[in-house]
């Protein structure tokens, strides 16, 4: 590198998504000739790619840009947090330009401005995958931005926008892509993945020469030939979901849900503008379990939320015993600045609040314990994502990176990062497993 090559340092917080906003940006200041920094001090400057979803989102992407400024003091600043600009020139003024999500064109244009690219940016090498925040083994594929929904307590779709579903030859090319770079699994995300190509018509496009239609089930059927791990994110449980089941049945993508249900009692959904019903979930989480029985079906849920009496948390204990959910996030309702739900009645006090999620916990605890004791003494194949002094640290087809459980093995000699092994579950605990591989226990 020459001293005169541009330097970027680069934050990105939130969630997968922005993820994958970083990671196109990230890619694009490589294409046109830029470095990437490490720290605040050998950078000309620093992009911080914010949050904004809830306040505590909110404070640290705040404070993050507090920090930038001191030890660098050019930031640009980008991402959902962008969206609310006076909230963020109110505490930071000296920021050089601020940019809404998914704002990959103006992201570059403020870069160029503040520190123009060293040379011609046809010039510039960057891998065919973009550059990818992830580890080399997996990596999220996002299909859409935006939601036609509008929920009561989210501010999402202010953000970023209604449902823009991206060209499914587009996705498959990416997908691609990953896959040739060595990409053992793919998270598919999108704010409603459900959803997909509805904003389209499901228009019919084109990837290797064949017509392939805008379509979640076309688009996991195309996946499945890729030869990869699939995993399904934030998938609202609409009729049409059905198709998606028959294919994990046969191992074409994995047999793993992850369905943002948030609540169950009726009015409480209402209130939330959800649209889902517990009793329909529980008819289709039988319905999937009888085509599938090997299916992973992981939720979040609000406590707290405004409105929610004892008797509608009671219910929605009982939805969770019924519902047997194998994995399960639980959250407080927290007020956002911006949603509908900040003036409905009777908010629920904050330690009421914490009390309800704690026994939400110990309710859906016990059902995970039972769930895991049960795959003692059975074999499973699992993905290496980190090897250690103490041994590799692995996921099952159940198990989502960062929010679900993970497969401990003891001996990892002859083992790699991104290898997928045959393993045997010897013990259990809250949320995790240990395992010897198969070839051991021979």
């Amino acid at each position: 590198m020459t001293p005169s090559t541009p330097k970027v340092g680069f934050i990105s917080l939130g969630c997968p998504k922005a993820l994958v906003d970083s990671e196109q940006i990230l890619t694009q200041l490589r294409a046109e000739g830029y470095t990437l920094s490490p720290t605040y001090q050998d950078a000309d400057l620093v992009v911080v790619n914010t949050c904004g979803f809830i306040d505590s989102a909110v404070e640290e992407s705040l404070d993050t840009i507090g920090e930038a400024l001191a030890e660098n003091g050019k930031v640009i600043v980008t991402g959902c947090l962008g969206a609310r600009e006076d909230v963020i020139r109110a505490a930071h003024p000296q920021v050089l330009a601020v940019t809404g999500p998914h704002a990959l064109q103006e992201v570059m244009h403020a870069v160029h401005h503040h520190l123009p690219p060293a040379h011609d940016p046809y010039t510039s090498l960057i891998p065919p995958q973009g550059i990818k925040l992830t580890p080399k083994h997996y990596a999220y594929l996002k299909i859409s931005e935006g939601c036609n929904h509008r929920c009561s307590f989210c501010i999402i779709p202010s953000m970023r926008g209604d449902l823009v579903s991206r060209p499914i030859g587009d996705v498959m090319q990416e997908a691609e892509n990953l896959v040739t770079a060595g990409v053992r699994e793919l998270l598919v995300i999108s704010q409603d993945t459900s959803a997909y190509g509805v904003d389209v018509k499901y228009r019919t496009g084109f990837w290797q020469g064949r017509p392939i239609k805008t379509r979640l089930t076309d688009l996991a059927q195309a996946l499945g030939d890729l030869g990869v791990w699939v995993r399904m994110h934030y998938v609202y449980p609409y009729p049409h979901v059905d198709e998606l089941i028959p294919l994990m049945a046969e191992g074409k993508i994995l047999p793993y849900l992850d369905v943002p249900l948030q609540h169950a009692q009726p009015r409480i959904l209402k209130a939330m503008k959800r649209p889902a019903n517990s009793e329909n979930t529980l008819a289709r989480l039988h319905h999937w379990r009888t085509l599938c029985p090997d299916i992973t079906v992981r939720s979040t849920f609000i406590v707290g939320f405004p409105g929610e009496t004892d008797e509608d948390f009671e219910y929605l204990l009982d939805f969770l015993q019924e519902a047997q959910l194998d994995r399960v996030g639980c959250f407080t309702y927290s007020p956002v600045t911006g949603a509908a739900a900040n003036a409905l009645p009777n908010p629920v006090p904050e330690d009421v609040k914490q009390e309800r999620m704690s026994r939400f916990m110990a309710v859906q605890e016990d059902i995970s314990t039972a769930k895991l004791l049960r795959k003692i003494g059975k074999s499973m194949t699992v993905l290496i994502d980190e090897i250690d002094s103490e041994g590799a640290v692995a996921r099952s087809a159940a198990d989502a990176p960062g929010i679900d459980g993970q497969v401990f093995i003891e001996d990892a000699s002859g083992l790699n990062v991104g290898e997928f092994v045959e393993v045997k579950i010897i013990d259990t605990e809250e949320h995790d497993l240990w395992g010897v591989r198969v070839t051991d226990t021979l």
